[in-house]
């Protein structure tokens, strides 16, 4: 089993293609490593919640601009790639879409942060996170995904972290540039994205005069339950630490932030890698089952060993990794970190079986399974934390990921597993 696998894995372009996508992700994963401690040392943990729950807010904003094409964008080009002018259609349609949606949310947002004392209170905060959202709404990673082209991807991931960590250093000296955090790393997105945007553009000869109005309208009503659970998604991931400002103050979600961006390097990695096996999956299992599945075990096994280990470590040398940020709590931030590794792991299992779901168009289920399980999961932290505080955070997430993993198994479990 072992020597096929191998043989399978060597024998393909993907071998290729993982290890330019691998390459610019570890970029990804070291970079926040280079400048935690920089900003911790000059904002302290009160400032890095504050950039922790601007970035949150970012974050989920995104998903209301990106409405679900980071999954059936993805599908839709690598089923058609050999279609020039079907993967035109499915470009111009889906960046009119977007463009309409981030107009219209920024200029609900702008009203929102001068008129909301939560918002207002820190505004240049949450109008400088907005830089992000752009940059996500330029950012054609979903084409270059559905058609494999991952040294684009990798290309553009490292020069916005190159022009992040520049700008880290160069403009951050005082407490209160905190809020210039979110805005470098928007801009570096902005400019790193508007170059792949217009490589796309130009090497596959798209034009937008080709837009209609009517596949706009298509689009918004093919996607709004994909997008309707992608909120639910995002609010499981971003929400905690806003919870946490809130129940807590600024100084507990930095504390939270530390550990969550230690995990979050590794649960970034287990999305990346999501976004780089499910085109592939999705490609196969149009084609050949057996084939998709022999893929999927190989690649999601291999995977899993590996985030194994690494979280392994992460346990062990807990109070070295909190350390090398230079918090004022060690001992609290490294007893959560013990706790949090757990989640990747069991991330590496559910992240699998999702790409089943959606490859096998189980979109309605998805979107049900996710829905109950984002209600549940925040009924949990606000329960939770004013008991618990930040543990009370992290067992949440936790009991919640497990949770949805056996769902996501019994979900497609006859459909996959059982012939």
């Amino acid at each position: 089993m072992l020597k096929t696998s191998l043989k399978f894995f060597k024998s393909q372009k993907q071998f290729q293609n993982l290890t330019i996508y691998g390459f610019g992700q570890v970029f990804n994963l070291i970079t926040p490593f280079l400048v935690m401690p920089y900003i911790i040392s000059i904002c302290g943990e009160s400032g890095y919640g504050k950039i922790g729950i601007g970035m949150a807010w970012a974050f989920f904003i995104m998903v209301f601009v990106d409405y679900g094409s980071e999954i059936t964008g993805v599908k839709e080009v690598a089923v058609n790639r050999e279609n020039t002018k079907k993967l035109e259609a499915i470009f111009i349609t889906t960046y009119a879409t977007k463009l309409l949606l981030l107009i219209t949310i920024i200029a609900i947002l702008s009203i929102v942060f001068f008129t909301i004392p939560y918002f207002s209170t820190d505004k240049s905060l949450f109008f400088f996170s907005l830089a992000m959202v752009v940059g996500q709404f330029i950012n054609p990673t979903w084409f270059l995904q559905g058609v494999e082209n991952f040294k684009w991807i990798t290309i553009l991931n490292i020069l916005s972290k190159i022009i992040y960590l520049a700008g880290v250093f160069i403009f951050i000296h005082e407490p209160e540039d905190y809020v210039l955090s979110n805005l470098i790393w928007g801009l570096g997105m902005i400019l790193a994205n508007t170059i792949a945007f217009l490589y796309v553009v130009f090497d596959y000869s798209f034009s937008f005069s080709n837009t209609k109005k009517s596949e706009v309208k298509k689009l918004l009503k093919q996607n709004f339950s994909l997008f309707s659970s992608q909120i639910f998604v995002s609010l499981q991931m971003y929400a905690p630490i806003v919870f946490i400002g809130i129940f807590g103050g600024n100084t507990m979600a930095g504390q939270f932030k530390i550990v969550d961006q230690i995990i979050v390097i590794f649960k970034t990695y287990l999305l990346l890698f999501f976004n780089f096996v499910y085109p592939r999956i999705c490609y196969l299992l149009d084609k050949s089952r057996q084939e998709a599945m022999r893929f999927w075990i190989t690649y999601n096994g291999l995977n899993l060993i590996f985030i194994t280990i690494c979280m392994t470590v992460v346990f062990i040398f807990s109070t070295e990794v909190v350390l090398f940020f230079n918090p004022t709590q060690v001992q609290l931030i490294s007893d959560l970190l013990k706790i949090a590794v757990f989640i990747p792991v069991i991330q590496a299992i559910s992240i699998p079986l999702k790409q089943l779901v959606l490859a096998e168009n189980k979109q309605k289920q998805y979107v049900r399974i996710t829905m109950i399980m984002t209600v549940l999961s925040l009924l949990l932290i606000v329960i939770i934390t004013p008991l618990y505080q930040v543990l009370g955070v992290v067992l949440s997430l936790i009991s919640a990921e497990i949770l949805i993993s056996f769902i996501f198994y019994w979900t497609i479990k006859k459909q996959v597993f059982v012939r």
